[in-house]
């Protein structure tokens, strides 16, 4: 399952005070006097076209219990409402709906409305309100300057709003992080191996000052810090295929936070977000209806066969940091110094690597595909000396191998079925990488070949351009991976709304 190597700290961790496994039992407190509303969306996504049919799932999961149904309410019927489409450029709808609860039957006369005080909840809207405005005049204004980077290309669906948008995250966007819970399960993760957005994040929002909050009255949205990969190691027994420990330490928590803070139950869980790397994390999601239904879900696995949904959750690179830093990942030689046409070499698991291998492994010297690389030849030297990196999935969706592709300078060809890359609601992933269906396997060599040096040179370009955005850095700086989460999230926010009734 991947554990080694989940405990490296990211630098200056703070150290866990106690690594007791801290289980929640509070039952959880429904609160139906408050609703949450977005019949129309801010954020579109990725668009179907882009999205092959999913293959059969091949699931490593032991075996799931069916997960409770959430009671029925307005909530549920208006989250579903706005989940279903795959757009792919952000927008902003100026038309804002709303609708009432329907056990809510008393009204305050007009009088009484004209006297009463704004609550906090209503001026964190009102803003919100105006960065949508502001978002969607972008679009018509003429770029915006910035003394570190500025958007701009065709590897963004619209840069201008993009960079309105960032602008505007900068400005107001805070995010409350619940302190409940104890290590290694919650305020912690591993910062070293492909799980290591886990910890990095964590940490980030334990030192970034910027947006982070201490007053929860002052928050857009709210984290809940917990770590499936602690989970995986710590609470669930090993080949058991008993799935049940780690769901109910998630529902243990939510019920926790719900019992003790009003905000979980003032939207059902639509302004709070959790990111997990983890294989299992969007299973360890629907432990608690509301949080996979309605909860923003930062996920590596980003796979719309297993209930991703694009327009409320968040797709976030798997980067594998062996070490903890960049030194020595980022970089590679010109487009002349890169004599290999395709490279891949990795295990094969999954459905889609077998065909892969099949066609292609020890057949062409052209495209190197191998299963073991062969003696004394370096992994990241082939990339580094690739034009382009193959990037197939294995049993999930997600792979280190499309950050590495760009690390390299390599231009990343992805084939899978039904993933959604990170970021795609601000980055034209066609634009720097070649998107093949596991069916065009065969012909892949014959779909390389056909992209003119010109047009390769351009997506090298845009490679080199957009990796910023996938960079890990500590302190984190503007645009790297961990700004481009928040972001992420920061947008899913827009799409909410949230009205005491």
């Amino acid at each position: 399952m991947g554990d080694a190597n989940v405990d490296g700290k990211c630098k200056m961790m703070s150290a866990c005070s106690s690594a007791k496994l801290f289980l929640f039992m509070v039952p959880l407190v429904v609160v139906s006097g408050f609703l949450f509303v977005n019949p129309t969306s801010f954020l579109t996504s990725l668009s179907t076209n882009q999205i092959s049919p999913p293959l059969p799932s091949y699931p490593s999961l032991p075996p799931a219990a069916p997960s409770p149904s959430p009671p029925t309410s307005s909530l549920s019927t208006n989250a579903e409402s706005i989940q279903g489409n795959y757009n792919r450029t952000i927008q902003l709808n100026p038309t804002n709906i709303a609708s009432t609860s329907s056990n809510v039957t008393s009204t305050a006369s007009l009088k009484l409305m004209k006297k009463r005080v704004i609550s906090n909840l209503e001026k964190i809207e009102f803003e919100l309100q105006k960065a949508r405005v502001a978002i969607k005049a972008a679009s018509m204004n003429d770029p915006l300057d910035d003394p570190d980077y500025a958007p701009l290309g065709p590897m963004y669906w619209n840069a201008k709003a993009f960079h309105r948008s960032y602008l505007e995250m900068e400005k107001q966007f805070k995010i409350f992080v619940y302190k409940e819970g104890e290590p290694p399960l919650f305020q912690d993760g591993p910062c070293k191996s492909i799980y290591s957005m886990e910890g990095n994040f964590i940490y980030e929002m334990e030192t970034n000052t910027r947006f982070r909050t201490n007053n929860p009255e002052k928050a857009h949205a709210f984290y809940l810090p917990l770590s499936v990969v602690k989970m995986v190691r710590y609470v669930y027994e090993r080949d058991s295929h008993d799935f049940s420990p780690i769901r109910k330490t998630v529902r243990d928590y939510i019920d926790l936070v719900g019992d003790k803070y009003p905000y979980w139950n003032r939207s059902i869980g639509a302004d709070h977000f959790i990111l997990s790397c983890h294989d299992w994390g969007p299973e360890a999601s629907f432990s608690h209806p509301h949080l996979g239904q309605n909860s923003i879900r930062a996920l590596c696995n980003a796979n719309t066969s297993e209930r991703f949904k694009p327009r409320k959750d968040v797709s976030i690179p798997e980067i594998n940091l062996l070490t903890g830093s960049l030194k020595g990942l980022v970089g590679g030689p010109s487009p002349s110094s890169r004599p290999i046409l395709a490279f891949f070499a990795g295990g094969v698991h999954g459905p889609v690597r077998p065909v892969l291998l099949q066609h292609w492994e020890n057949k062409d010297s052209d495209i190197r595909v191998h299963k073991y690389l062969p003696k004394g030849t370096s992994y990241s030297d082939m990339m580094r000396n690739s034009k382009f990196c193959i990037c197939p999935s294995g049993y999930e969706v997600a792979s280190p191998r499309i950050v590495e592709a760009l690390y390299s300078g390599c231009v990343p060809v992805l084939i899978n079925s039904g993933y959604v890359p990170p970021f795609s609601d601000v980055l034209n992933w066609a634009s720097f990488s070649v998107i093949v269906s596991v069916e065009d396997i065969p012909n892949l060599k014959t779909i390389l070949t056909s992209i003119s040096p010109r047009q390769y040179l351009r997506m090298y370009r845009r490679v080199l351009k957009v990796r910023r955005h996938f960079e890990v850095n500590s302190p984190a700086k503007r645009f790297d991976v961990f700004h481009m989460i928040l972001h992420s999230i920061w947008v899913r926010r827009l799409n909410v709304r949230i009205r005491e009734v």
